[in-house]
């Protein structure tokens, strides 16, 4: 589930046409939601759902048309990239504080599979990052879950995904020194998740997931695929095996299995892409 982010001279995005394999995601609340009926239908029940998962973060529960303003009606002239979920567009919502400026965001809009799957991927996301807060991870504003409308509001981030500068055949390849920023604050993304009071597994973690402010600050984006780590006298959790074949750590992507120990081996390959890529 690549995200793309921006687009304009610079920049261009590749969206990633391949699919992770269909997950089993646990929420954070770690009930049995494996009944379609007892997933949120509205902002009310999302929130009663998040509160239920210790939910820390504020989220703005906005209407389908709030956001269709905000995007410009979803015109083509807002929109900024694609992936696995669906298009993502630019625009700008209104701030609390009178004369503030308003904060610039990206619109991820589902795609219109409202798959039993589809939206537990996106309730994913909802409640994990609707409970942490890092600053190696993409800022969730806000959501929309009205009638058949899922939507995601995310932080804009103006330089897209790390993907584009290193795989662009146009672009001037990175320097070194940015490389490493970039990996370090991936790295310390990570690190957070799976040094957590209950630590996360992510599942995801590929560079087209990983997004760029102006300053190439790294953070990581795309929770659908994440799941409960293992806690207290637990040694791993074993998984359907999902992700990107090539940055998952070789012995998941054999037994399924995820053990505290062997977590940051996709360190280790992201490394190597850096190495290679650009």
């Amino acid at each position: 589930m690549g995200n793309c982010w921006f687009r304009g001279s610079s920049y261009i995005n590749r969206v990633s046409t391949a699919k992770s394999e269909t997950p089993k995601i646990q929420s954070p609340s770690e009930r049995d939601r494996s009944d379609e009926s007892r997933l949120p239908s509205n902002a009310r029940e999302v929130e009663a759902m998040r509160l239920d998962s210790a939910a820390r973060n504020p989220l703005t529960a906005f209407s389908f048309e709030e956001l269709r303003k905000v995007t410009n009606g979803f015109r083509q002239d807002s929109l900024i990239g694609g992936g696995g979920f669906g298009r993502v567009y630019k625009g700008a919502v209104g701030t609390d504080g009178p004369g503030d400026e308003p904060l610039l965001v990206a619109v991820k809009v589902h795609d219109g599979d409202n798959s039993f799957q589809g939206h537990r991927e996106w309730l994913a996301e909802v409640i994990f990052l609707g409970h942490l807060s890092h600053p190696n991870l993409v800022k969730l504003a806000g959501y929309c879950c009205e009638g058949e409308h899922r939507m995601l509001v995310y932080e804009y981030m103006p330089l897209g995904s790390v993907e584009s500068p290193l795989f662009s055949r146009v672009m001037a390849p990175l320097a070194w020194a940015t490389r490493m920023k970039i990996a370090l604050g991936a790295a310390r993304g990570l690190a957070f998740l799976h040094e957590a009071e209950k630590p996360v597994i992510y599942r995801d973690f590929k560079t087209s997931n990983i997004l760029l402010d102006h300053d190439f600050n790294a953070k990581l984006s795309d929770f659908g695929l994440a799941k409960d780590g293992p806690i207290g006298d637990m040694s791993h959790v074993s998984t359907r095996i999902m992700g990107t074949y090539g940055y998952a750590a070789p012995e998941y992507i054999m037994t399924g299995a995820m053990p505290k120990t062997k977590r940051l081996q996709t360190q280790i390959k992201l490394d190597h892409t850096y190495r290679s890529g650009g």
